[in-house]
């Protein structure tokens, strides 16, 4: 595991992440916090593929000029060779960039202690049953993009079963090739079958889908955040007790997994222990803002107290007395997980942040983490625009470069984009004020363009938008894809 020599170095986790539920990243956010409270790296932050913050705005998080990227992810498949490094800008395992060097790390499915967690999972979830009469089934999500996708269970399977560790049979199973999970009790013959999902977390695949798939439940069911518990053990399907357990990524361990990864990629490249001067930029930008009185963001207030500390509630709450307290600047997650209503937030500049709570914190750096959770990257972006550091993508770059289902994006013409801007970004969807041009040469017009302007108080520090997010994305690929359909040709009939 890494020692205190990278006390000088932040540590950027990514994940997957969802715009439906909050279960995809949960994992992340809480190995992200156990690793932070060890106090190993100078800073530890997340950033997501389909959550905020994004990978190109988590750069504007940290102020270290040595950064370990770590993707929990569970093989060396699409997502960890083409989409991170895309969108994290990286050249290789070791980059360059603005007088920063960032360190690419192996995702975290591949290390080789994997294989306890998978054995320890097992016996978890099947306390007391004799491994010499039970079928072990890891399971996988399966697919044709990358052969490394189904490559990292194989692996795992023939760890288990040529180490001789007591199970009836080991095999792998996957939803959507050969073998299928669907077909487990074809596969095994141990009259108790354990079956653990080589997944990152508890999301749609592996407390969803795959439940149905095994006979567990007949249809899809709710999301695991919105029953709060997990499926209750044994199940008594096909004559046989089956025991099905969380995802691997769930598992507190894997924090350990993460760090494991950056102590091999130092051994792997040599690269030896730093220290030095560490230049703080960010802190004492936020200390200049509230000494200057710019004491809102977004929907937040910020109250500077006599005695050195901070409180932070809604701003509408401001001045109330009945307030739910919080003290730990984690907990700023939570609070901006969910609005009024209950629906989750996947977009935390959304003016829908809930009302009701007060969060008071001892330290400015305290104060720093909240405000990150509630808006990531934002005080970054605006101490790098008063820096004149900060660089903005136009939408057509960021639609061009887009690969998979979403490659079609940038078809769709300069008015449509236009259009889609001035009603995906309006400020009652979104708060941030943004920076890109349609082109780098083409700035945005009619609504869009109202977005561009400044749209916060002289007391507040603004919301920034360096680029298009994954929901401006999505929402392209839907006008191209009805673009492409109205352009078929007409059935005779």
């Amino acid at each position: 595991m890494p020692s205190a020599s990278h006390s000088h170095a932040a540590l950027i986790i990514v994940g997957h992440g969802s715009t439906v539920n909050p279960d995809s990243s949960a994992p992340t956010h809480l190995h992200a916090d156990a690793i932070r409270r060890r106090g190993l790296f100078r800073e530890v932050v997340c950033c997501f593929w389909k959550e905020e913050p994004n990978m190109r705005e988590v750069f504007e998080m940290v102020d270290s000029d040595v950064i370990y990227i770590v993707p929990n992810f569970i093989s060396e498949g699409y997502f960890c060779q083409q989409v991170l490094p895309r969108e994290l800008r990286l050249d290789g395992p070791v980059t360059q960039r603005d007088g920063k060097t960032i360190y690419y790390c192996d995702p975290v499915g591949i290390h080789p202690n994997m294989t306890r967690l998978l054995l320890q999972r097992a016996d978890e979830v099947a306390p007391g049953v004799p491994r010499d009469r039970t079928s072990l089934i890891i399971v996988g999500h399966g697919t044709n993009l990358n052969e490394n996708s189904r490559k990292v269970i194989e692996t795992q399977v023939a760890l288990i079963r040529d180490g001789h560790h007591g199970f009836a049979e080991v095999v792998d199973t996957y939803m959507e090739e050969a073998p299928f999970i669907a077909d487990w009790a074809k596969l095994t013959t141990a009259p108790d079958v354990v079956v653990v999902p080589f997944f990152i977390a508890d999301g749609l695949h592996s407390f969803q889908d795959i439940p149905v798939l095994l006979g567990m439940r007949e249809e899809t069911g709710a999301a695991l955040s919105e029953l709060g518990v997990f499926h209750h053990n044994p199940h008594q399907l096909q004559g046989r007790l089956l025991y099905y357990s969380g995802a691997i990524g769930t598992e507190a361990h894997m924090a350990d997994v993460i760090l494991d990864q950056v102590h091999d990629f130092d051994a792997k490249h040599g690269i030896k222990a730093e220290s030095g001067k560490q230049k703080a930029e960010i802190i004492p930008a936020l200390a200049a803002w509230l000494k200057q009185g710019r004491d809102s963001i977004g929907e937040i207030a910020i109250t500077a107290n006599a005695d050195g500390t901070f409180s932070i509630c809604h701003s509408a709450d401001r001045g109330q007395d009945d307030l739910q307290v919080h003290h730990d600047a984690e907990e700023a997650l939570f609070i901006a997980r969910y609005d009024a209503s209950g629906a989750f937030r996947p977009l935390h500049s959304a003016p829908t942040l809930n009302r009701g709570w007060r969060l008071d914190l001892a330290t400015l750096d305290e104060l720093r983490l909240a405000l990150d959770f509630f808006y990531p990257a934002a005080l970054g972006m605006t101490h790098a625009l008063e820096q004149d550091k900060l660089a903005s993508v136009p939408l057509r770059e960021v639609l061009g470069r887009q690969t998979g289902m979403y490659r079609f994006a940038n078809s769709i013409t300069d008015e449509q984009a236009h259009a889609m801007i001035g009603k995906c970004c309006a400020n009652e969807n979104c708060l941030r004020r943004i920076l890109w041009p349609l082109t780098p040469t083409q700035p945005m017009t009619k609504d869009a363009a109202t977005k561009t302007q400044p749209n916060h108080a002289p007391n507040a520090i603004p919301l920034l938008c360096i680029e298009a997010c994954t929901h401006i994305v999505s929402a392209a690929r839907k006008i191209a894809r009805e673009n492409h359909e109205a352009n078929q040709p007409k059935s005779a009939d």
